[in-house]
């Protein structure tokens, strides 16, 4: 009775995701970033799958750099200055990308362009491109964003289209380098406004895909009046900027038509003096009415943040069946290291959350949270905590890696974890050095690669890295400091990662491997199905290499049986079996593959599976 209730749930949300947005066949295209408006980065694609992937072959790729960018044959490698993060989208037979300085629109068999639109006055995002599907008065558009303006292109021409704000442009006022999230004819954004503690607001918007009208904005700060606003001590609410949606796109539940915001930590990110309290919304999933922008509900991952430790991605929606019941869920993962399973309708942990005790400050002036919330279910996906026989030795990777490790430590005068949420000490002037050490570092655990989800098994995979962050925070020099505002004159937190230089080998961390980890989470239990060391440091010798390494990007699923992810920085495209861990396929590039790939099936009947390696679009199909 179990099974076939997680089946029909199974089948109805895949029913209701292959709707898609304005793409007339969403199970063959990859219509929205991630896929569908549920972030479930899930395509039902199964042409290739685990029993055929190791034929995988270069099929065509593309240049990115430059107005010169064309077509290349299979096997040319990456460089040059573009360091795209971006996954193309596929709707109607169509591929959109930005590249480098333009967005430009693909033949997706061949890669041959159809159009090209040059940029003017800034880069396009270098994340990706949104579609809006057009209606009776207009056509289908290319919708972007270049710093501060959103950019509307008639998706058949190339060509700005003139009716959408002024010239085809809108001032967005504030910054926003992710991806358009477009929900009927709304088109909602975060916001980039920088790292300063009083500046922009980090709010969330939704403007008009047809005119370019602003509908709505949410404040991540809340103001006097609003739901949070109690949890800011005096004004410190008061041009408070950082709290922001910096991740690549936002999520919707189609059905129930809410939006979901993953709101990042408040500015600046190491010190809370000036900014007592839980600070809401800051490190918070938000839902709100998707229409009007209206507060739903929220949970806060982290309580008054001083680690940085955002929730970096948008959520990913799954119907999950626990003990018998159904249940619609959505799944958020942290920089903090922790998954949280999230009834998505009241914001209520499915598995339970408890509040734990955590170490304090001792910096002047700072008050940390005496508790933060710890997921009963799934366990920590990324190391948390450290203690001394977790440095790293000769026998796991080389004397001299080793050696230099314990140097690093000697210099900072030894290293302090006490686990989870470690603070940051204070080292006063003429006092004896002493440092952190904080698991894990800024890169996360998890990062803005963010969830993918496997709608058959109800499997979510993520990417996480293992990589620690050493720093203490001092009185900062005489006069103004451009990231903070503190009752000590400016606060300076030094701060480095916990790994060393090695040659032409790059940094390598100095705690034990794994370094880099991908896991699938059985999103029906709350269990870890399985978790792999991901990457490998080829300069070690054998049987010390599966190191696993860290990364950014994230993976996508599909109902082949395959996880495909690039994202280690050993520069490696890997299929890996959804049910085992098992990896299948691996092809090697000149440059790291630091974006999410993407699949969809041609004109032709082939399915192609693509991503981008800094500078490069590389697909792939079987022979």
């Amino acid at each position: 009775m179990r099974i076939g209730c997680t089946l029909c749930c199974t089948t109805a949300l895949i029913t209701a995701l292959l709707r898609g947005q304005g793409s007339k066949d969403a199970a063959t295209d990859w219509p929205v970033y991630t896929h569908d408006l549920a972030g479930s980065r899930y395509s039902p694609l199964k042409q290739i799958n685990a029993r055929n992937v190791a034929k995988l072959a270069a099929a065509w790729s593309y240049k990115l750099q430059g107005d010169a960018a064309a077509a290349a044959p299979a096997g040319r490698g990456g460089g040059g200055g573009v360091n795209s993060e971006a996954t193309p989208i596929v709707v109607n037979g169509v591929m959109y990308l930005p590249a480098a300085n333009r967005v430009v629109a693909l033949e997706p068999e061949t890669g041959q362009e159809l159009w090209s639109y040059p940029v003017a006055g800034g880069a396009p995002s270098r994340r990706g491109v949104a579609y809006w599907p057009g209606d009776a008065a207009h056509p289908p558009h290319i919708i972007f964003t270049a710093g501060r303006r959103l950019i509307g292109l008639n998706a058949n021409t190339g060509k700005i289209d003139p009716g959408f704000g002024k010239e085809g442009e809108v001032d967005m006022t504030v910054a926003y380098i992710g991806v358009p999230t477009i929900f009927k004819n709304m088109v909602m954004v975060g916001s980039n406004p920088g790292g300063k503690p009083t500046g922009p607001p980090g709010d969330a918007r939704a403007f008009d895909a047809r005119t370019g009208a602003k509908l709505w904005d949410f404040h991540t700060v809340p103001r006097p009046g609003e739901t949070g606003h109690e949890t800011w001590v005096g004004d410190s609410w008061k041009d408070r900027s950082g709290t922001n949606i910096w991740a690549f796109n936002l999520t919707v539940d189609e059905e129930r038509g809410m939006a979901y915001l993953p709101v990042a930590s408040p500015a600046a990110g190491s010190y809370g003096g000036d900014r007592k309290g839980a600070n809401l919304f800051g490190n918070s999933i938000v839902a709100v009415d998707a229409a009007t922008g209206k507060y739903k509900w929220h949970f806060q991952t982290i309580h008054h943040d001083i680690w940085d430790a955002d929730p970096p991605a948008a959520p990913s929606l799954i119907d999950i069946t626990v003990n018998g019941k159904k249940i619609p869920a959505l799944a958020e993962v942290t920089k903090s290291g922790w998954m949280f399973i999230l009834d998505r309708v009241t914001g209520k942990p499915v598995f339970g959350v408890e509040e734990r005790t955590v170490p304090k400050s001792d910096v002047p002036g700072e008050e940390t949270a005496p508790t933060q919330p710890f997921p009963l279910k799934p366990s920590a996906l990324a190391r948390v905590s450290f203690k001394p026989e977790d440095l790293v030795t000769a026998a796991d990777t080389t004397a001299e890696h080793a050696q230099a490790c314990r140097e690093l430590v000697e210099k900072n005068g030894g290293v302090s974890n006490f686990g989870p949420f470690t603070p940051w000490p204070f080292r006063a002037e003429g006092a004896p050095v002493k440092s952190a050490l904080v698991f894990p570092g800024g890169e996360g655990g998890g990062n803005w690669g963010g969830t993918a989800v496997d709608l058959t098994t109800g499997y979510i995979f993520v990417h996480t890295t293992d990589e620690g962050l050493l720093g203490w925070v001092e009185k900062a020099p005489t006069g103004p400091l451009p990231y903070d505002k503190t009752s000590l004159d400016g606060i300076r937190p030094p701060r480095g990662a916990f790994e060393v230089p090695m040659g032409d080998a790059g940094g390598w961390p100095c705690q034990k491997p794994p370094w880099g980890r991908l896991t699938a989470v059985n999103a029906h239990t709350g269990d870890i199905a399985w978790q792999i060391p991901i990457g490998i440091t080829e300069q070690l010798p054998d049987g010390k290499q599966n190191t696993g390494r860290g990364g950014v990007a994230g993976p996508i699923a599909t109902a082949g049986g395959l996880v495909f992810i690039g994202a280690t920085t050993d520069n490696r495209f890997r299929a890996i079996d959804s049910k085992t861990g098992k990896e299948l396929w691996v092809a090697k590039f000149d440059h790291t593959a630091n974006a999410n790939p993407m699949t969809y099936q041609g004109k032709n009947g082939k399915q192609y599976v693509a991503v981008i390696a800094t500078d490069t679009l590389a697909v792939y199909a079987l022979p």
